[in-house]
C-alpha cells in the first residue's frame, strides 16, 4: 500500500508473539475482560443493548458467536455488536485520556466474538486485544479526531482491524487492507456525541468495531481496500485529522516492536460516569461528608473543570436540563449535584425520574456555576483535575480538589477492588455461583484451549 501508518499497525500487529507476551500485560488484559463482562451485564435489561441484541437475532451464524446473556448466536460481527453495546452502553467500561479520549475495552466484545466463531486459542485472544489496546492508546496520544470534527471510535476500529487481523494470521500485507476497509468507508462523526445525546452513543464504538471485524473478514476473503489510506490526498490525516500528521514519538515503540504494555496506561472506572468527570464524584462525596451528609443551608455549588471536560461533559446548555441518561452521564454539572444529593453515584443515579427530579433541576439552573479554569486545564491529561466549592448560607466554604480518581493508572485499582465492582455490577441478574465460576474462567482464561467455556457460562441460564 505504501502507506507509513497502515504499513506500521499492520506489520507491528502481525510481528506480536503471544507467548512472549509481558506478565503484566496478560494480567492486565484478564482485569479488563472481567470488567468488561461486569459492565455488560449491568447493562443487560436496557433499550439500547436490547435493541442491539435484537439486531443481532435477525443476523445467526453457523457456528457463530453467543450473544452474552441469551442462548442465541449470531455471526461474529453482529454478536460483537450486540456484546459490544452492551459493555459501552453504562459508560462504565475503561478509560484513556490524552489529545483523544478512548474507551480501549470497546476493542475486547468483538474479539471475542471472532475468537468464538474461529476456536482461536485464549492466548491468541489475549495477544489480539493487546494489540489493539497498544494502537489504539498509541493513536490517542498521537493525533487528535475530536479538535476536527471527528469520533474518537475511529481509533476503535484501528485496533480491532489490527488485532482481529493478527488473531486471523492474515499476514501484514492483508491485514493494511483489513485496515484500510475498516477506516475509509467508515469515518464516525463527532455529531454522535454533541447536544442531546441519543442511544446511538452506547452503540457507536460497537459499530466501529463491526466495520474493523467486517474489513478482516473480506481482507481474508481477497478484497483490497483504498490504497493510502492515512497518507492520501483524501486519506485519514487529511480528512479527519485537518492535515495534521501524527505525532511520531507515541508510535516509536510500534516501530520498535516493543512488546505491547501500553493497556497498564488506561483506566479502571469506580463510577459509571464519563471519566472526565470520575475526579467529580470523588469530590462531590468527599464535600458531602464535610457538610455531615446534607445539603441544608448550602447557598451554591462552583465547579472548575479543565479544557477538554468543560468542551466534552460540560459546555452545551443541555448539560443544565438533561433529559435522557446519555446526556446526564455525561454532564458534569448534573453528576456533581446528584453526588451531593444522594452520596453516591449509581445505575439507578442515571434513571429518567431521577435524572427529572425538580429539586435537583432547581439546583442546577439556580445554586450551581461552572467554569474552566486554566490551571487546572495544565494538569490534563496527567490527571484529570477537577475542583468544586461549596458556599453556605452562614459564610464558611468548603473546598476540595481531586486529580488522580480510583482506577486511573496513577492511582490503580486493586485485584479485589476489580473483582468487587463486577461482583456489584452482576449481582441481581446472575447468581453468586454463575458469577463466580464467569470470574474463575476469566481469570485462568489462558489455560483452555478455547473461550467455549466462558462464553457459555456467560449465556442464558
Amino acid at each position: 500500500m505504501s502507506d507509513p501508518y497502515s504499513r506500521l499497525f499492520a506489520r507491528y500487529a502481525a510481528g506480536v508473539d503471544a507467548a512472549s507476551l509481558p506478565d503484566a500485560t496478560v494480567h492486565e488484559v484478564r482485569r479488563r475482560i472481567l470488567d468488561s463482562v461486569g459492565v455488560a451485564v449491568a447493562a443487560f435489561d436496557a433499550e439500547t443493548p436490547a435493541a442491539a441484541r435484537r439486531y443481532a437475532a435477525a443476523r445467526p451464524g453457523a457456528p457463530g458467536a453467543t450473544v452474552w446473556g441469551t442462548s442465541q448466536r449470531a455471526d461474529p460481527e453482529a454478536a460483537g455488536f450486540a456484546n459490544g453495546v452492551a459493555v459501552r452502553y453504562l459508560d462504565f467500561n475503561d478509560t484513556y485520556l490524552s489529545l483523544e479520549p478512548l474507551h480501549p475495552s470497546d476493542v475486547i466484545a468483538p474479539l471475542l466474538a471472532l475468537a468464538e466463531a474461529r476456536a482461536i486459542p485464549p492466548r491468541e485472544l489475549m495477544a489480539a486485544i493487546a494489540v489493539a489496546y497498544e494502537i489504539g492508546v498509541g493513536l490517542c496520544d498521537a493525533g487528535s479526531l475530536r479538535a476536527h470534527g471527528w469520533d474518537h471510535v475511529n481509533f476503535v476500529a484501528i485496533g480491532v482491524a489490527a488485532g482481529a487481523g493478527r488473531m486471523l494470521r492474515l499476514g501484514s500485507e492483508a491485514i493494511e487492507h483489513a485496515i484500510s476497509i475498516a477506516t475509509v468507508p467508515h469515518a464516525a462523526m463527532r455529531q454522535t456525541r454533541a447536544g442531546e445525546l441519543s442511544m446511538w452513543k452506547g452503540a457507536a464504538a460497537a459499530n466501529a468495531a463491526r466495520n474493523a471485524i467486517a474489513g478482516v473478514l473480506l481482507a481474508e476473503a481477497g478484497m483490497t481496500g483504498p490504497f493510502h489510506p492515512f497518507d492520501g490526498e483524501m486519506g485519514f490525516i487529511v480528512q479527519l485529522l485537518g492535515g495534521e500528521a501524527l505525532r511520531d514519538a507515541p508510535l516509536a515503540a510500534m516501530r520498535e516492536n516493543v512488546p505491547p504494555s501500553r493497556i497498564l496506561d488506561t483506566y479502571v472506572k469506580c463510577w459509571p460516569v464519563e471519566y472526565h468527570a470520575q475526579s467529580a464524584v470523588d469530590v462531590s462525596l468527599q464535600l458531602r461528608e464535610d457538610l455531615g451528609g446534607s445539603l441544608q443551608g448550602v447557598e451554591h455549588i462552583h465547579i472548575d473543570t479543565f479544557g477538554a471536560s468543560y468542551e466534552i461533559i460540560a459546555k452545551d446548555p443541555q448539560k443544565w436540563d438533561p433529559k435522557t441518561r446519555e446526556t446526564a452521564d455525561h454532564s458534569l454539572q448534573y453528576i456533581v449535584v446528584a453526588a451531593l444529593e444522594d452520596g453516591e453515584v449509581t445505575q439507578e443515579t442515571f434513571d429518567l425520574e431521577r435524572i427529572r427530579r425538580p429539586e435537583t433541576l432547581r439546583r442546577l439552573q439556580h445554586q450551581v456555576s461552572l467554569d474552566e479554569d486554566p490551571e487546572l486545564t495544565a494538569g490534563y491529561p496527567d490527571g484529570i483535575p477537577n475542583r468544586v466549592v461549596v458556599t453556605c448560607h452562614d459564610g464558611p466554604q468548603h473546598v476540595r480538589e481531586v486529580s488522580y480518581p480510583r482506577g486511573h493508572a496513577r492511582n490503580p485499582m486493586t485485584d479485589d477492588e476489580v473483582a468487587a465492582k463486577y461482583r456489584a455490577n452482576v449481582a441481581g441478574r446472575w447468581s453468586d455461583a454463575k458469577a463466580g465460576r464467569v470470574a474463575d474462567l476469566v481469570w485462568s482464561i489462558d489455560d483452555s484451549p478455547t473461550v467455549d467455556g466462558l462464553v457459555a457460562a456467560m449465556g442464558a441460564d
